[in-house]
């Protein structure tokens, strides 16, 4: 296929993922339910659209019951479990862990999904719906895709994986995780261990995880991303006025064009790009040092403490 046909297809799914963040949050502004806007969805488009090859070992139907999954449980968590908010937290990652392994998949995005609601103290049946219906459109257009060869067909092979390992991996993941949150939930910092962070230590905790060659791109991506939600939504959204669907679609441009710069499509940096899209406005400001630090520290902890394959 020639260079400028497959430039047009790129382009062509840039666009798609541009499309899928404007209408979520466009909805979720004329509706006032701000329990529509899932951040994670912009991991989702880069992961099953905007890159050439899916980057985990999923199929559709995984893809829609896993994220399904893991929003109900968050949102059961906020309803029914009366704990500390750290043990809520630690409570869904291991529920992730759990289910992921289950269904031999490295799907990690729905770690976000799951402690989202938790941050947030979202209890409304509107959120797992919503992430239900949105998990669906992700999946038919990638179907759509690779009916029409604008992306390559997903091909999905199980996780080999051995279960006792796993049972050790993630007991050890929820331990570090643990104590590293300690002091942030303490002191009632809990950005600084955001979601999509989360999702890029479990990625980085994989010893073969491509991530892990180039953790400083990551960090540097992970910082870049949610410094551009936060500059587009106080200049644009708090400052200007102009809605927040238009925020997000430009925020999502912005990273789109990065990503194909670099050359290197990490789900994560989506997500944590339109978490500013749902914060208060107090705490933009110190957002994206937050996300630099939590950033540092745990793909530090990532590649030190899981070196073992």
């Amino acid at each position: 296929m020639k260079a400028e046909v497959l430039k047009r297809i790129r382009i062509e799914r840039y666009l798609f993922g541009v499309i899928m963040a404007f209408v979520m949050v466009f909805v979720a502004e004329v509706t006032h339910e701000t329990e529509i806007i899932f951040p994670e969805i912009c991991a989702l488009t880069i992961g099953a659209w905007v890159s050439e090859q899916q980057p985990w070992k999923t199929n559709k139907r995984r893809i829609f019951i896993l994220m399904s999954l893991a929003a109900l449980f968050g949102v059961l968590v906020v309803k029914f479990c009366a704990a500390a908010l750290i043990f809520q937290v630690c409570l869904c990652f291991a529920f992730t862990g759990f289910i992921l392994t289950l269904f031999k998949t490295n799907f990690v995005p729905i770690i976000s999904a799951c402690i989202l609601p938790v941050y947030l103290r979202t209890d409304s049946w509107i959120y797992p719906i919503s992430v239900s219906v949105m998990s669906l459109i992700i999946i038919f257009a990638q179907w759509l895709m690779e009916k029409y060869h604008f992306r390559p067909v997903n091909n999905f092979v199980p996780c080999e994986f051995d279960t006792k390992e796993q049972v050790i991996k993630w007991s050890k993941l929820l331990l570090v995780f643990g104590l590293i949150a300690l002091i942030p939930f303490k002191t009632h910092q809990i950005y600084f261990l955001a979601p999509p962070l989360i999702v890029m230590f479990t990625e980085l905790s994989n010893p073969k995880s491509p991530a892990r060659t180039k953790p400083l791109y990551i960090v540097g991506l992970m910082t870049f991303a949610s410094f551009i939600g936060c500059v587009l939504r106080l200049v644009l959204n708090i400052y200007l006025g102009f809605p927040l669907f238009i925020c997000a679609a430009a925020a999502c441009i912005i990273l789109f064009c990065t990503l194909d710069r670099l050359r290197i499509f990490f789900p994560p940096a989506g997500a944590i790009l339109l978490i500013p899209m749902i914060l208060d406005k107090k705490l933009l400001i110190l957002f994206p040092t937050e996300v630099l630090i939590g950033a540092l520290l745990l793909s530090t902890c990532a590649i030190l403490l899981f070196k073992d394959s």
